[in-house]
């Protein structure tokens, strides 16, 4: 029996009608809306594509939506001093610089001159340290204002709202970005999950994985999960946006085949993609939230 497919389209659409009712909330009691500044250095195609798909996101739920654009020749005092602006102006309430930098440009200095209270993507290394550092789901926590990378937070909601347990399961997270893979580890450890973190050089990986109860991939490597990595019945998560000679995205999952085996599987595209605008928003009406009440 095929998986479950876990619809990220149709569990985003649901939080965003959640989110476009609270930004009406917001607005009206405060008098404008959540705004946030991409910045973006150079023109490279996917940065321009994801911060027009941002733009439409966010300007459908009524918040505000400012793009700052630097040339590739930007010096990294540059892209500093303009983070260190938006941090300090009191009409943004969340910034997210696009990746990739340029060369030339440490993408951790720049990170870490966004505000914490602003960082829309939860980059700052404070937030990143706070997430580590944080209690278990359920236990008293003196750090509670943190933010979470959007990719991986929209990750654990559809497991969440799909109904998957994962207090006391055995979870398998493949990739160790601080914007996917350490995250989402953390995240899963929060609720109660016993995980276990693979990358490049983990030897023999699909020993590893085929005992997941939940397996989340994150490796960027298009299919590198196979059908004979996986155990019957686990629930699958792909984090992968990978693509062809053709053109055709894919994941880091085998889905055709894996979803054979799994128990549930989101897939690519539709599956943990459109939660990470919708993530995104929330972190930034959170972030306005938090400044002025």
């Amino acid at each position: 029996m095929s998986a479950k497919i876990l619809d990220g389209r149709a569990m985003a659409k649901e939080v965003r009608k959640e989110v476009v009712a609270e930004v009406a909330d917001f607005k009206a009691k405060h008098g404008f809306a959540p705004t946030i500044a991409v910045v973006r250095v150079g023109n490279d195609p996917a940065s321009v594509s994801y911060a027009n798909m941002i733009q439409r996101s966010f300007e459908k739920a009524e918040m505000n939506f400012v793009l700052h654009t630097l040339p590739e020749t930007a010096r990294q005092e540059q892209v500093i001093a303009l983070v260190n602006s938006l941090s300090a102006d009191s009409n943004v309430h969340g910034i997210m610089v696009q990746e990739p930098l340029p060369k030339g440009i440490d993408d951790a200095e720049v990170k870490a001159a966004i505000s914490p209270e602003k960082d829309a993507d939860g980059v700052n290394p404070i937030n990143a340290g706070r997430l580590a550092q944080a209690a278990p789901e359920g236990r008293p926590s003196g750090v509670r204002d943190y933010f979470v990378p959007a990719t991986p937070l929209g990750g654990l909601i559809l497991l969440k709202r799909s109904g998957v347990e994962i207090s006391g399961k055995f979870a398998v997270v493949v990739g160790r970005s601080n914007v996917v893979g350490r995250p989402m580890s953390f995240l899963l450890m929060q609720h109660h999950a016993t995980v276990s973190m693979c990358h490049s050089r983990t030897r023999p990986l699909g020993e590893i994985t085929r005992q997941a109860d939940i397996l989340c991939a994150a490796a960027g490597r298009a299919k590198l999960i196979t059908a004979d990595m996986v155990k019957p019945g686990a629930v699958v998560i792909d984090f992968g946006i990978n693509f062809d000679d053709k053109g055709k995205m894919l994941g880091d999952v085998d889905f055709e085949a894996v979803k054979e085996v799994a128990g549930m599987i989101t897939p690519v595209p539709g599956g943990t993609g459109p939660m990470t605008n919708v993530i995104l928003m929330l972190n930034v009406l959170e972030a306005a939230r938090r400044q002025v009440e």
